[in-house]
Formats: structure tokens, C-alpha cells, sequence
């Protein structure tokens, strides 16, 4: 499991307005850090055309490399520390363009 990976992962149980069920994820922390079974995600989420203005919502259009099924949006409001127990098979994988999106996304989000 590793950076710019796409992951099919468990959410449940969640609280809430977290993000629930089994959908896609981002793998965002870097690969050299940490030593426990975590991964730092964003989950992804079918896109609407009411995220246009949130900063913190990533469209990311479907392509051979990430294997969406089809117009999606990263919610880095929702990035989590997650164990690697939720996380059922790979999907694909962030093209550099896209990743760099969600990285600027997140410092939005951090205030970095």
C-alpha cells in the first residue's frame, strides 16, 4: 500500500456525517513514515456540481490509471488515519496531476 494509490476501503462503522460504506480511497502519507499498519487516506466520493466552489472537494475524472468508474471527487475535509484491516483490494492509482490537486486541497484544508 503505498503514496497516489487507490484503494477500495471500509469505512463502517462510522459517526455522524462521516463517510460510511466501502468506496475508493487516496493513499496520502508518505511512504517513508510511520511503522504502525496505518495509511492516511482521502476518500473519494461520487462528484456533483455543487462541489465547484469547496476548495476541499478534488474532481477527479475517470481514466485507465485510476479506474473510477466514473466522475468522482476527493473530500480531503474527511482525510483520515485508517488501519490497514479496512482496506479490501486496489483500484488503481492517482496520476501526478491529480495527486498534486489533492496536496494543494489538503493544505487548504490545514491551513499549511
Amino acid at each position: 500500500m503505498n503514496t497516489k494509490e487507490i484503494w477500495w476501503v471500509t469505512f463502517n462503522p462510522s459517526v455522524g456525517a462521516e463517510i460510511n460504506k466501502k468506496r475508493p480511497a487516496i493513499i496520502v502519507n508518505d511512504d517513508a513514515i510511520g511503522i504502525l499498519p496505518l495509511r492516511i487516506i482521502v476518500p473519494i466520493t461520487d462528484w456533483n456540481e455543487r462541489y465547484i466552489t469547496a476548495d476541499w472537494m478534488v474532481k477527479i475524472k475517470p481514466t485507465i490509471l485510476n479506474k473510477l468508474g466514473k466522475d468522482s471527487t476527493a473530500d480531503c475535509f474527511q482525510v483520515k488515519s485508517l488501519s490497514t484491516n479496512r482496506f479490501v483490494s486496489k483500484l488503481g492509482e492517482m496520476d501526478e496531476t491529480d495527486f498534486q490537486k489533492i496536496k494543494d486541497s489538503l493544505k487548504i484544508v490545514f491551513d499549511l
